[in-house]
């Protein structure tokens, strides 16, 4: 899979988030969108994602370089992980692995039982997500994400909420579950994507 943006940019209202932005994201790379609070880091992630669409140029999704992507289609592509995306609160842990496992294809070999062994969370089973502290929120939406079987990953502020031990756990879930994906971090911490090949600062589009 492969994003193509041309000219592109976002603005609400009369302020610009991003503009004339040109770059390619390429399966099998790993691109971190970097800068302050603020900066726009969270809206370009949604327009990579379609979530949102540009006020100028364009964006282009592919499966192969011939191949088009239809925007009502584009969903299947993505996965997802940000702080702004919520859970199911009243699901148990349990409940929701299998919710999901049902919607979201998941990579080959991982199904509710496997996500919750990955999850390292045995006590956590038959508990209320709403009960869960913050930090095992984020370990639930990143595994979700990272281990579903789409060529998209796009993680926002992926350590959020992690102690190091944590972080240490999300950096080996990428490393064992997207070495093939085109996968998109934005953080303001360089070190949280410190893996990735690619920087790209959003305040060098304003």
């Amino acid at each position: 899979m492969h994003i193509l943006l041309k000219n592109t940019g976002k603005r609400f209202r009369f302020d610009w988030i991003f503009r004339n932005l040109d770059f390619k994201f390429q399966s099998g790379e790993r691109y971190a969108i970097l800068g302050p609070n603020g900066s726009g880091k969270s809206t370009l992630l949604k327009v990579l994602s379609g979530h949102l669409t540009p006020s100028k140029g364009s964006i282009e999704f592919y499966t192969s370089p011939d191949q088009p992507i239809a925007p009502e289609y584009l969903y299947r592509s993505v996965s997802y992980a940000a702080p702004y995306i919520e859970l199911i609160e009243e699901y148990t842990l349990e409940e929701a692995l299998q919710f999901h496992t049902r919607l979201q294809p998941m990579q080959n070999g991982i199904d509710a039982q496997r996500l919750q062994d990955i999850l390292a969370l045995p006590r956590a089973r038959g508990k209320e997500i709403r009960f869960f502290s913050s930090g095992m929120k984020q370990r639930l939406k990143l595994a979700l994400a990272i281990c579903a079987n789409t060529p998209l990953l796009l993680l926002d502020e992926p350590a959020t909420n992690l102690d190091t031990q944590g972080v240490a756990w999300y950096k080996d879930l990428i490393a064992t579950y997207a070495a093939d994906r085109l996968v998109v971090i934005a953080s303001n911490d360089p070190h949280d994507a410190a893996f990735c090949g690619t920087h790209l600062s959003v305040v060098d589009y304003k």
